[in-house]
């Protein structure tokens, strides 16, 4: 264990390179920030999303994990057991791409990302418990992973299923729906395609009530976040309806046992508007159909070329094949409806079939106009005439009055809806239900880099899990990437292997788990990665879980965050926890941004090739041509408009971009990195170091004891500095980092405003500045501990607690009172607060501004409101 480092001779200027690494060293040789069980004392699990090893950290991580660490800091010194951990999402198809492009092994190009980014991280002076660091690559981290899949498959959680999925051309694998982004794969930017396989999927509808309904309990998330998932689960109430189907010619089609057609609907109360029925191109329906029909042969494999998302479905353009079946309306005898296989409608979602009613749906109007079919209105606002209201032009989607519908006419919309499925019951033509948007969680990847999926196929006994003893199933490491597709499907050995059931030759299942699965119980292992025989130590992991406060990007609003509630639901079905939510508060920070900067010859430029010259003009640095600027967008290497944290941190310190990052802008909110904000900040370093730097050496002793009383000046600074405790601790609760800092810059003028020679305001200066110290600990970690030390302190700023506001110093002994003549503002004193009536009133006629607007008139009245005016009628 060493010793606190010595004191230092203070320099004129703050060494931050050699402050930083003195303090970073210290607070690992004492493994300050090591977390440990302790029953006795509150706890509080603080953790950032953590990073895909991609070899660099950037600005999007600076300033999630200071945000992380300001709270860690914080409740540690608030005297909480605080576990503020780190490890690496180390699994995914960046890895095996840069296999193919580097030709290098994905296991050595993590673990060299992963070394290359621990030490950036470590130069951040974050307050991590490095010795809990995981790698979801680690066998012993995945295989209980594997183990837990096991558990859900005996559960039922976990199956297999033959369905048409989205696939990845560029990468070889299965996208489930919400990786695909406006029809392209979410890591690629590849055109999704349809295909049919079978895969392994996880259960996630089983809980999809519970998911949905527990939204209303997490009252620390975001609102848009519980809103974007309430959305994606999509329950709604609606109805079956069934459809008789017949040939063109109205008899039941020749040979077909297709019976009645039955969809799904949200609309009932549209049922009168219907002028379509659309199948899916995977409908069985269409694919009996497409056996002799080789238009429509053609028709579905271009629909295949588009993937299965709802979101890419549509925007696509609707387009339509005619079938040779009418559709029988289940309300309106004698009516029949063209039938048609439609490219907007998804076999996955409710029965892979619907009824249009254009007069009331985008996409449905869409399609009646192409293909010339009637649009009848059948709601309408409540003002309208139904004689005249049209739809022609543009649907109607609001909530109205229902028309042109039989006995439902005059009906609300919701009121419709019951009455149409009562009489849909009544005629056995219909049946009210509830349906979800949200499908189960395809899991399967046909990739290397990734957890092996702990199944064996076997001819003679079907797919069988591996046997527990076998666990983990590891990754073999001689592959090649010498052409596309899985390296397991091609590898010579490790496939092959006995059937644990029977002992014959089987084959192992090669797909391996979606990434996300990693990513789902992460934040359990954190609490006890040692642990061996289970994936996690029960008690630990009940004395530490849920995380109190998860930080990470609004992007993993649907995927991680959704996965993981529905990861710890299933261990807690299979006995592994009692506990459902594994988030209990989630914050979303705002990306960081940046200028772009585009050269004559459209190539884009990074920040550090080009130049501002006086008057505003940006040109290329290396030739003086002219550079345009482009709005601020968030920092991407494809625009160039990047800013190298190494770079920042070797220039002005880990202090300066921490505060930087924390003072620019509200921490949801996007942040704009300029030059000018991180020269700001590091300035203000340099000022903090040299006011503590030259009041150090006249002020009284640390444990020096308080005066019996203080100057004027001396109180103020009190009372600032004692206001400022409860306001920053306020913001940092609400996480209002930006207003916590303003409020230090404003302390900071304060004391060195104090220039005086008595004790007793010597010792209100010290007390300021220590106050200051101990508020940017959690900040400007590095500069605070060595501030601290320099105040006279032996043991570490991170071990002290932090500072307590002296009640009857939050409170003003006096109060500005407006002094008003006739409504019109004069003036203002400063009155002794709840100072008398009269008291007020003498002083107010006593102001000089007063006098001369009165003009030696006599006040006919004085209204006196205490403590804030005084308004005088002449």
């Amino acid at each position: 264990m060493s010793s606190t480092p010595s004191t230092p001779v203070a320099p004129a200027r703050y060494n931050f390179r050699e402050t930083e690494a003195k303090w970073q060293k210290a607070w690992e040789e004492r493994q300050t920030f090591h977390a440990r069980m302790d029953k006795a004392r509150p706890k509080y699990y603080v953790l950032e999303m953590f990073p895909y090893p991609s070899g660099r950290i950037h600005m999007g991580h600076v300033r999630n994990y200071t945000q992380g660490d300001v709270i860690a800091r914080y409740k540690r010194a608030r005297g909480f057991n605080v576990l503020h951990p780190m490890g690496w999402d180390a699994f995914g198809l960046p890895a095996e791409n840069a296999a193919m492009e580097k030709k290098v092994h994905p296991k050595k190009w993590t673990y060299e990302n992963i070394a290359a980014m621990k030490k950036q991280l470590k130069s951040m002076g974050l307050s991590l418990d490095w010795s809990r660091e995981i790698a979801t690559c680690d066998p012993t981290y995945y295989r209980h992973q594997q183990k837990m899949f096991l558990d859900f498959w005996k559960a039922g959680l976990a199956y297999r299923k033959e369905a048409w999925v989205n696939w990845d051309p560029v990468d070889n694998t299965v996208l489930a729906n919400e990786q695909v982004i406006e029809g392209k794969g979410w890591r690629t930017g590849a055109p999704v395609e349809r295909r049919k396989l079978t895969q392994w999927n996880l259960k996630i509808t089983h809980f999809a009530d519970e998911l949905l309904e527990r939204l209303d309990t997490l009252d620390r998330w975001p609102e848009k976040v519980r809103l974007m998932q309430a959305n994606w689960i999509g329950k709604s109430r609606g109805a079956r309806v069934f459809w008789q189907l017949t040939d063109a010619s109205g008899a039941a089609p020749s040979g077909k046992d297709w019976g009645k057609l039955e969809i799904f609907t949200t609309r009932p109360d549209t049922l009168y508007g219907a002028s379509f029925a659309a199948l899916s191109p995977e409908h069985p329906i269409v694919a009996e159909l497409a056996e002799t029909d080789p238009g429509l042969q053609h028709f579905v494999a271009e629909c295949r070329k588009t993937g299965t998302a709802a979101a890419e479905v549509e925007t696509a353009e609707k387009i339509g094949y005619k079938l040779p079946l009418l559709a029988k309306h289940p309300l309106m005898p004698g009516k029949t409806m063209p039938v048609y296989a439609a490219n907007f409608v998804l076999m996955e979602y409710g029965t892979g079939a619907i009824f249009g009613c254009p007069g009331h749906d985008e996409r449905d109007h869409e399609f009646a106009t192409k293909y010339g079919l009637p649009i009848i209105p059948v709601v309408m606002p409540e003002d309208a005439d139904a004689k005249s209201f049209s739809v022609a032009n543009e649907p109607f989607v609001e909530d109205g009055v229902i028309i042109n519908s039989d006995f439902l006419d005059g009906l609300t919309v919701e009121d419709a809806k019951i009455k149409v499925i009562e009489r849909l019951e009544e005629m056995g033509v219909g049946k009210g239900t509830t349906q979800y948007r949200l499908r189960d969680w395809l899991v399967s990847r046909q990739r290397y880099w990734g957890c092996p999926i702990p199944a064996i196929h076997c001819e003679k006994c079907g797919v069988v899990p591996v046997p527990e003893k076998d666990l983990p199933v590891e990754l073999p490491e001689d592959v090649t990437f010498d052409r596309p597709g899985n390296p397991l499907d091609r590898h010579p050995t490790w496939k092959h292997v006995a059937c644990p059931t029977c002992g014959g030759a089987a084959r192992r299942e090669t797909d391996t788990f979606d990434t996300f699965i990693d990513s789902s119980w992460y934040f359990d292992r954190f609490t006890s990665p040692k642990f061996a025989t289970a994936p996690f130590d029960r008690e630990e992991n009940h004395y530490w879980m849920p995380v109190d406060q998860y930080i990470g990007g609004v992007e993993h609003a649907i995927l991680h965050l959704l996965y993981s509630r529905f990861w710890t639901r299933a261990m807690r079905d299979v006995q592994m926890t009692s506990r459902d939510e594994p988030f209990d508060g989630l914050f979303t920070q705002g990306m960081v941004c940046h200028e772009t900067y585009r050269a004559a010859d459209g190539s884009w430029l990074l920040p550090e090739e080009v130049e501002r010259l006086d008057g505003g003009k940006v040109v290329r640095a290396s030739d003086k041509s002219p550079v345009e600027v482009g709005r601020s967008e968030k920092m991407s290497k494809s625009k160039k408009n990047v800013v190298d944290p190494d770079q920042i941190i070797h220039d002005y310190g880990a202090d300066t971009a921490r505060w930087f990052m924390l003072s620019d802008s509200p921490p949801e909110r996007d942040l704009e990195w300029t030059e000018a904000g991180v020269t700001g900040a590091w300035r203000f370093q340099q000022r903090l170091f040299r006011i503590a730097s030259e009041a150090v050496a006249e002020l009284p002793a640390a444990g020096t004891p308080k005066p019996a009383s203080f100057s004027d000046a001396a109180t103020a600074l009190r009372r600032a500095a004692h206001k400022t405790i409860a306001g920053v601790s306020a913001d940092i609760e609400a996480f209002h980092f930006n207003k916590a800092v303003a409020r230090l810059y404003e302390l900071a003028s304060t004391i060195d405003g104090l220039k005086s020679k008595d004790a007793a305001d010597k010792w209100a200066k010290r007390e300021a500045l220590e106050i200051f110290v101990r508020l940017t600990g959690p900040m400007t970690p590095h500069l605070a501990e060595e501030l601290w030390q320099a105040l006279g302190h032996k043991s570490l700023l991170a071990d002290s607690p932090w500072p307590l506001a002296e009640d009857a110093l939050l409170v003003d002994d006096t109060v500005t009172v407006a002094v008003q003549l006739n409504g019109k503002l004069r003036g203002t004193l400063q009155l002794a607060k709840d100072a008398p009536k009269e008291e007020a009133e003498k002083a107010a006629l006593a102001l000089p501004e007063l006098a001369r607007g009165l003009d030696g008139k006599t006040p006919k009245r004085v209204i006196v409101v205490p403590n804030r005016i005084v308004n005088v009628v002449a």
